[in-house]
Formats: C-alpha cells, structure tokens, sequence
C-alpha cells in the first residue's frame, strides 16, 4: 500500500510585547510580522483536515525558557491530529512534560545536538515515534563540510555547497553537516526529521530540493520538508524530486494564499498520494 503525503501546517508562536502568546511569520528566520492567535489557528486548521499540526516556540531555545506550556494545553484541547510541539526541550523531563501537556511528538534541536544521548533516552522512554529531530540548515560555500550537493546560486550558475545544522533559530553555527547529523540522529532513535532551510524560510520560491533531497537520500526514517512552501506545485516538486514524507507551510496557509484541501486536491490529480 503506498503511504499517503502528509500537509502540515505550522505556527511559529512567541510571547507579544503583552505578554500573551502569538503567531509569527517571517522571511529568513526574522523580520517578524503578527499572524493570527495560536489556539484560533489550531482550531483552524483542524477543521481544515490537516494531517498534522506543528507549533514551535521560536525563541524558548535563544532567551533560555520553556516552551509554553498553557497554550500547548489550550492547542490541543482543540487539535484533534497529531500535534508536534517545539522550542526549549533540552531534557527528558521537558518531553515527558510536554507530552502531558497534550503534544503527540516532540521537535528538538539545540538540545539534541549539545546532548545527542537525549535522543536515545528520549525514544526509549516514549517511543521513538515521539521524537522528532528538527533541523536548521544553512548553506556554506566552503571546504569545512562532509557532504556536498550542487545548487544553483542566484546568476543561474551552479556550485557544490554543504548544509551546516544551525542554533537558537538559525543565530548560531555548529559546524555540523546536516546529512551526517541526520544519520546520526537515525541511529540514536529519532523517529522523524523535520528538516527547515534557513536560505528559504519564508521566501515563497520553494523548499530547497537539494537540501531535502540529500537527506531523504541518506535516511529511512520520514522526513518532513519544511521551508520556502509558495504554493501547491512546490508542495508537489518536494515529493516528487526529493522524496519527503511530508510537507510543511505556514505563510500560504496563515494569510489565506491557498488552503489545506485546495493544495490536497491539486496534488491528488497531479497523481501525489494524500489524504482527501
């Protein structure tokens, strides 16, 4: 049986200047616009018959603090798929509470790279159908990567760059390549990566298919695409040209540009197994 494409739709959520907690999009990880209230949004999308729904504190890891853990509360309590929730989760005690705060699964970053053995304790505790490992990669045109793809820069010329993993929303380099990251997170029992490309976030121009294609490549474990979404056909070129499990997007989905069953169809009738 072929296994159907997943949409997800996701929020990215911070607290605004009254302290309540909000949506945000932007373009490259900043320039931050106000985009809607997360509870609303949930309920949304929900009804919208999204497959999943993804809400990430974007600045829990950068300031320090826990993910949110009231409105996760509040999201749930009107997300009836599976819900990922992201943002500070450094610890095995902050999985087990975001989990009971309502959350299916669990993104981390920082935290899985500054303790890779959190990946490992976290899947055993829970199942590693909880853990999802959530990336940020940027592209770095240098000779310090280990895996190389060719992409093409903005002249329309090509070059052969790596992707290095990213920090605290993209603020911070690791020097770590992404595909030999990706692998390790594999085997240390990650049940899913969720793969962002800081190059394209927010930008509308489409996923970074190299990037995703270079990991799909490298894992048996899903991927989910994430980043640069304009629209149905990108949504369609990342299955199809780079093999992502899923897709995710936020802007087009937030603003009204297209909607949940609008971008299934297209894909259904351009042959992309979903479910309608």
């Amino acid at each position: 049986m072929t296994l159907t494409k997943r949409i997800i739709p996701c929020i990215d959520v911070d607290m605004d200047d009254d302290g309540n907690a909000a949506v945000f999009t932007g373009v490259n990880f900043e320039n931050l616009e106000y985009s809607g209230d997360p509870v609303e949004m949930a309920k949304k999308y929900n009804e919208a018959g999204a497959d999943e729904f993804v809400f990430l504190d974007i600045t829990a890891s950068a300031e320090g603090r826990e993910t949110m853990l009231d409105t996760v509360s509040a999201v749930a309590d009107e997300c009836f798929i599976p819900l990922t929730v992201g943002g500070g989760i450094r610890t095995k005690a902050d999985i087990k509470e975001t989990l009971r705060a309502g959350a299916d699964k669990v993104s981390i970053n920082s935290g899985a790279i500054e303790n890779p053995e959190l990946i490992t304790e976290g899947a055993d505790a829970f199942g590693a159908q909880c853990i999802v490992i959530s990336v940020d990669a940027r592209r770095r045109f240098d000779d310090e990567g280990d895996q190389y793809v060719e992409v093409e820069r903005g002249d329309g010329t090509t070059e052969e760059c790596w992707y290095e993993c990213t920090v605290k929303g993209g603020r911070e380099g690791t020097g770590m390549d992404v595909v030999t990251w990706a692998k390790e997170a594999e085997r240390r029992g990650a049940g899913e990566l969720f793969v962002n490309s800081i190059d394209a976030d927010g930008t509308k121009d489409g996923y970074d298919i190299p990037l995703t294609r270079a990991v799909c490549d490298a894992v048996s474990t899903p991927v989910i695409a994430s980043s640069g979404c304009g629209g149905p056909e990108d949504m369609e070129e990342v299955f199809v040209e780079a093999g992502a499990d899923a897709g995710l997007a936020a802007s087009i989905f937030h603003f009204d540009e297209f909607g949940i069953g609008e971008v299934k169809r297209y894909l259904d009738e351009h042959g992309v197994p979903v479910r309608l």
